[in-house]
């Protein structure tokens, strides 16, 4: 197995859909699914092309309202189809599901960035090959390339081969299941206006309701004398090109696809520019983009640096998460990373939380200039969150939208989605992970500090000092990370999260008056920050109330999780699994079962605020009553276990969330990839097995090795400086790769690296 490898051997129309998830390509912006260029002859699959931040609305349809109920849905629209290459051979259509196929082999070149792909077709007259290369550029964000080459293996064939471009696309529509459905019915995006060059052609589309517009353009070259002709209807641009190979000859035609994106009154010129950036790809032509995309994968894999060894299927997996990581996050500062990326239509392109809790820390520490640019998009929809939470009746403060793309709430279902105010305090953690692991200040002063005010002061004003609870600051009437309760008093994981978001604001706002005076000045001042807030914070964060069991040592999920009926796991049937499409959501929240991690969260993001008694206590209880329907469950597992020293846990957690997509194990990678389950991974290695820690003190390991392993690794940049972590039987090893000398912890022992 090469684990920088995936591959398809043969072609399976029952699992079209999941194999256009697994090969799918995308570079931040930009984004294919992993779609056959000849197209299917059936209704198989989702042809999709995405573009991050992309979206129409609707209005949601409200069986009964209320107020404050989100408005809009927000979808990331499937936009003008430009992977296909459709082939014909002696004037037979060339599909995979069309009784013809011999063989085919597919792979990601995921240390190339590459999609390849043979497909060998049996016709009366000879055997007919189609090779393919295709990539999605990682160095010109607008730009991706396919080169077809056709042979004819054994007698001379006729052969017709037609790129375009299809401007009448839809979304996929599903009613059933509640993280795949859109609100969107239909071709939302209007009929394309359209232009050609001798070398290009291209089309142009907006949108209804949001006003913005997309434009694609095609050019293509063939590598041997043809005959072109150009065809065009209302939604589609052609080009016709007619080969006579003799056997074994072969020849190859190169589509280069450019796309750009903008206002509604910016159509003409984004049409312009995509025309141009066409013609411009096909002069450096496809040898050249492989080399930069090559290029760009070797700094990538050298940036991680990360391996597992003692088992190959495992290594496979890892590198396979990080690379649609990579994939599919925002780097513009403007757009951020949807849960399943650029790679299917699940949960509607939406962004979560995951963003921030789980994909955040692989970046920070991998490509910190990334983490800046997700945190530079939350910061941009400030505004939105500040609006938000005067709909909630907070007269101060913002609260994040649970789930959205434009900065709006789009949850529908608000006990699942806005009840989930700890999204404020997960974006928070978030800024101050970035200026302790960077040291970017000014990151702070322009940006994080006026975020992490303004979700303290939501905070401040949803709690309350309760008398019963010994005068302790409580938060009443939230949902924690787990969906399967509800609208709860207390939440652990809210509480404690919401205490360190306090508690930094406060600091936050005494170094800028220390530091940066004139800075602290204008943003009391644009914010309206009474002269005794930060100190109203930071009595908050130390009056916290936390849900205990003294006796022994439990954190409780919430106030009300030890009262509700237990429902052991062993007698719901398998196929009842995840609960949430077989049961209604209240005779879930009656029981005391868990969706996902919590509390155990919780003691992941903040180890240092639990003892090693409280992880060990929580981890035993929790891990029999969650069920891990979500995907973000067990990484969280996993890297708790590590720490804890219960190694066989954390080591079957960390396989299961390695290898979820790749052997589908939740049954909807046909869907989309699970991101935050692929940075769990990452997290289970430098987090859990690494044992890494970042704080004001400084970085941290407690490195294990669990023994099905023989070793691992990876890098991590702090403070400017590229750490790389080696652990095998002989124990961890530290090497500085570049940067200035750094003191890290070993297990407590202060060690200084230097080059």
């Amino acid at each position: 197995m090469n684990p920088f490898m995936i591959c398809q051997e043969g072609f399976d129309p029952q699992s079209a859909a999941r194999e256009e998830s697994l090969f799918a390509q995308g570079n931040g912006y930009l984004g294919w699914r992993g779609n056959y260029e000849e197209g299917y002859e059936g209704a198989l699959g989702v042809e999709g092309c995405y573009i991050n931040g992309f979206h129409e609305t609707e209005k949601i349809r409200y069986g009964e309202i209320a107020y404050g109920y989100a408005e809009d849905s927000q979808t990331m629209l499937n936009l003008t189809g430009s992977q296909r290459i459709l082939a014909e051979a002696e004037g037979v259509a060339l599909h995979p599901d069309g009784g013809r196929l011999a063989s085919s082999r597919r792979e990601l070149d995921m240390e190339r960035g590459l999609v390849r792909r043979e497909t060998v077709y049996a016709l009366e007259t000879g055997r007919v090959s189609v090779s393919v290369r295709r990539l999605v550029s990682l160095r010109r964000s607008h730009g991706a390339a396919i080169a077809m080459t056709v042979t004819a293996l054994d007698a001379p064939c006729a052969m017709t081969l037609t790129p375009l471009m299809e401007g009448d696309v839809t979304n996929l529509v599903c009613t059933d299941d509640p993280r795949v459905g859109s609100g969107l019915h239909g071709r939302v995006l209007s009929l394309p206006v359209m232009a050609e060059t001798d070398a290009a052609m291209g089309m142009a589309q907006h949108t209804g309701k949001t006003r913005l517009s997309v434009a694609c353009a095609m050019a293509c070259r063939v590598s041997a004398p043809v005959e072109r002709v150009r065809e065009r209807t209302k939604t589609c641009l052609r080009e016709r090109y007619r080969l006579q190979l003799r056997a074994g000859e072969s020849a190859t035609l190169t589509k280069y696809i450019a796309y750009f994106n903008g206002g509604e009154a910016e159509e003409a010129a984004l049409l312009t520019a995509a025309l141009g950036e066409a013609e411009t790809l096909a002069e450096v032509g496809f040898d050249a983009l492989a080399a930069e995309q090559e290029e760009a994968m070797r700094a990538f894999w050298e940036g991680c640096g990360i391996w597992v060894e003692g088992d190959d299927a495992l290594l496979q997996g890892l590198r396979f998460n990080l690379f649609h990581l990579l994939q599919s996050a925002g780097k513009d500062g403007k757009t951020n990373i949807a849960a399943k990326g650029l790679t299917g239509e699940g949960y509607e392109g939406h962004y979560f939380w995951d963003t921030e809790t789980y994909i955040f820390p692989m970046f920070l520490h991998v490509a910190p200039e990334v983490a800046r640019a997700l945190l530079t998009y939350r910061y941009g929809i400030l505004p939105c969150a500040r609006k938000r939470a005067r709909e909630m009746g907070h007269p101060v403060g913002a609260l994040y939208p649970w789930r959205t793309i434009n900065g709006q709430e789009a949850s529908a279902y608000y006990p699942a989605g806005t009840a989930q105010v700890h999204i404020n305090a997960d974006i928070a953690l978030a800024v101050k992970r970035y200026v302790e692991a960077t040291g970017d200040w000014n990151f702070i002063w322009d940006m994080g500090a006026e975020m992490v005010c303004e979700t303290a002061r939501l905070y401040l004003d949803l709690g309350f000092y309760n008398a019963r609870k010994g005068g302790r600051f409580c938060l009443n009437g939230v949902t924690g990370p787990d969906e399967y309760n509800a609208i709860v008093d207390n939440n652990a994981y809210t509480n404690i999260m919401a205490a360190v978001n306090l508690a930094f604001a406060a600091d936050v706002l005494a170094r800028m008056a220390q530091e940066v005076p004139q800075r602290f000045a204008a943003l009391t001042a644009k914010l309206g920050l009474a002269p005794g807030e930060p100190d109203a914070w930071r009595e908050a964060a130390q009056s916290m109330y936390i849900p205990r069991d003294e006796a022994t040592g439990l954190i409780w999920q919430d106030d009300g999780f030890i009262d509700r009926t237990p429902w052991p796991l062993k007698d719901i049937p398998k196929e009842n699994f995840p609960l949430l499409l077989h049961y209604h959501p209240l005779v879930i929240y009656r029981h005391q079962v868990c969706k996902q991690a919590d509390t155990v969260l919780a003691m992941l993001l903040l180890p240092h605020l639990f003892t090693q008694a409280e992880k060990e206590a929580a981890f035993t209880f929790y891990d029999g009553v969650t069920t891990h329907d979500s995907s973000l469950s067990m990484a969280a597992f996993s890297a708790v276990a590590s720490r804890i020293g219960r190694m066989d846990k954390a080591y079957a957690y960390f396989r299961e969330t390695a290898r979820l997509d790749l052997d589908d194990t939740h049954g909807n990678t046909r869907d989309g990839l699970h991101m935050a389950n692929m940075a769990g991974t990452w997290v289970c290695v430098a987090s859990g097995f690494g044992g890494m820690q970042v704080d004001g003190e400084g970085i941290a390991f407690t490195p294990v090795l669990p023994e099905e392993l023989k070793g691992y690794g990876f890098r991590v940049q702090y403070r400017g400086s590229v750490i790389e972590v080696r652990v095998d039987g002989d124990g961890p090893r530290y090497r500085l790769i570049s940067g200035d000398s750094v003191t890290i912890r070993d297990r407590g022992r202060r060690v200084t690296l230097t080059r």
